[in-house]
């Protein structure tokens, strides 16, 4: 048996680093993947703090609408 990764490993070990070191880039690459569909990508990629505050974003959105139209 050899030591090597299997490439979805590997994917998933470079991502997780990749996060790591650059938190505002990713957040950008996954935002930019959700406008074409990837919502788990985002999801996965924001964490919780991210999508709270995507949640309050929709929230103040919203009650704006609801106020002013």
């Amino acid at each position: 048996m050899t030591n090597q990764e299997s490439p979805q490993r590997e994917r998933e070990r470079l991502a997780r680093e990749e996060l790591k070191n650059n938190p505002t880039g990713t957040m950008k690459d996954a935002y930019d993947r959700a406008t074409i569909g990837n919502l788990g990508e985002l999801v996965s990629t924001l964490g919780w703090k991210g999508i709270g505050i995507i949640i309050l974003i929709i929230l103040v959105g919203v009650a704006v609408k609801s106020i002013f139209f």
